[in-house]
């Protein structure tokens, strides 16, 4: 995934953090200038699915324009793919519900 917070802020007229803070402040988000510092220039390991939905709301954008699928940069190596494959084809064995007492379950 790719993180385009600077582009989505950007493509509404919001060119600096800071500005993006304070708006994002005033819909009760309160960031530290430490952690916009990196939502704004970074690529974030996590974010709050509460705080994406403040993001949105000021932006007025949806999460597909922040975060952008990048499935190119994704390896699989052959044998995986050739192994998830072969597990698809196989039958699955039949699942029988079981009391957790060890009792069986009534015919249904």
């Amino acid at each position: 995934m790719r993180w385009n917070l600077r582009l989505a802020a950007a493509n509404r007229g919001i060119w600096q953090a800071s500005d993006l803070q304070r708006l994002l402040a005033e819909h009760g988000l309160v960031i530290s200038a430490g952690k916009m510092s990196h939502l704004w220039s970074g690529r974030p390991a996590s974010i709050k699915l509460a705080d994406l939905d403040v993001i949105c709301v000021v932006l007025g954008c949806g999460v597909g324009e922040l975060l952008i699928p990048e499935p190119d940069t994704v390896t699989r190596p052959d044998s995986a793919v050739d192994e998830a494959v072969t597990a698809a084809e196989k039958p699955r064995p039949r699942v029988i519900p079981r009391r957790r007492d060890g009792r069986s379950m009534p015919p249904g």
